[in-house]
């Protein structure tokens, strides 16, 4: 006669696969909020300082001859490093994705513009072109790109705490659904574990078991988690950069180290939070009810 040993902890089960895809879904959401939130900063830092060493001078009230003058006057201010007129099909690719790809409607008159590349502070170089073109006799307007990146900043600033707390929400999410479901299985099992009280077995024998398991479930989940996350992440991307409508603030998925790290240690945080989410409910079970 052969026996048969029956775990404290069968293999699996109904509970354990939903119990698995719902720490899978949550593992998700929190590396694609981590993935989205770091690739939406990347892209707008870059913008940011791309846009930052540029201004845009506006001139009125003369031809392009006179913008062209405005713009050798401002090419020899010190610290820039270049100014030129816009042209019109400059203007029209720069204005198409606010009229469509009709472009710009014959008759609408068009500003003349000059772009303005500078290495040094844009805002006090926009007060100085000012004094300069009018002293000159030009009117004309400077405008600093960097308060637009101020702006942009700012709300950076907002989606990195937005993205720390949802991600803090799902890791105590996925804590509390982890304790639980340990605290169910303790309790459909009281039976087997007074036997191994009787027996002389310590609370931390018996809180190991349901480490080990929980452990390689968040392990498990935590893979499964990021490895959707990352699907989903370079879909978004590959639509993005097969639109017609280009934007430098979409999220971009560099798979740099940053991102590696994030997607390599979300499965080990998980499963070091379904850890201790066992050890403690187990722990407390025993303690106080069992």
């Amino acid at each position: 006669m052969t026996l048969r040993m029956n775990p404290l902890l069968p293999e699996s089960d109904a509970r354990e696969a939903a119990l698995f895809f719902v720490v899978a879904a949550l593992c998700f959401l929190a590396v694609l909020a981590t993935l989205t939130a770091r690739g939406t900063y990347t892209a707008a830092e870059a913008w940011t300082a791309q846009v930052e060493g540029e201004m845009t001078v506006r001139v009125s009230d003369t031809d392009r001859r006179g913008a062209e003058a405005a713009a050798t006057l401002i090419a020899d201010l010190p610290d820039v490093d270049r100014a030129h007129v816009l042209t019109e099909d400059e203007l029209d690719d720069l204005l198409s994705p606010s009229f469509g790809p009709g472009g710009i409607p014959d008759g609408i008159p068009l500003p003349l513009l000059i772009a303005v590349d500078t290495s040094g502070d844009a805002i006090a170089l926009a007060d100085l072109i000012n004094e300069r073109l009018a002293a000159a006799g030009i009117e004309g307007r400077a405008e600093a790109h960097s308060a637009y990146a101020a702006e942009v900043r700012r709300a950076l600033a907002t989606l990195r705490v937005a993205a720390i707390g949802m991600v803090l929400l799902l890791t105590m999410t996925a804590i509390s659904v982890i304790a639980f479901a340990t605290h169910a299985a303790l309790l459909a099992r009281k039976d087997i574990v007074d036997v191994l009280h009787l027996a002389g077995a310590e609370d931390r024998f018996i809180a190991r078991l349901f480490e080990r398991r929980f452990w390689l479930l968040g392990l498990k989940a935590g893979a499964a988690g990021s490895l959707a996350a990352l699907a989903v992440t370079a879909m978004i991307v590959f639509s993005a950069q097969s639109s017609s409508v280009p934007s430098e603030l979409l999220p971009k998925l560099s798979l740099d180290y940053w991102d590696i790290t994030i997607l390599a240690v979300a499965p080990i945080a998980g499963a070091l939070a379904a850890r201790i989410a066992a050890r403690l409910t187990v722990r407390h079970s025993l303690r106080s009810s069992l």
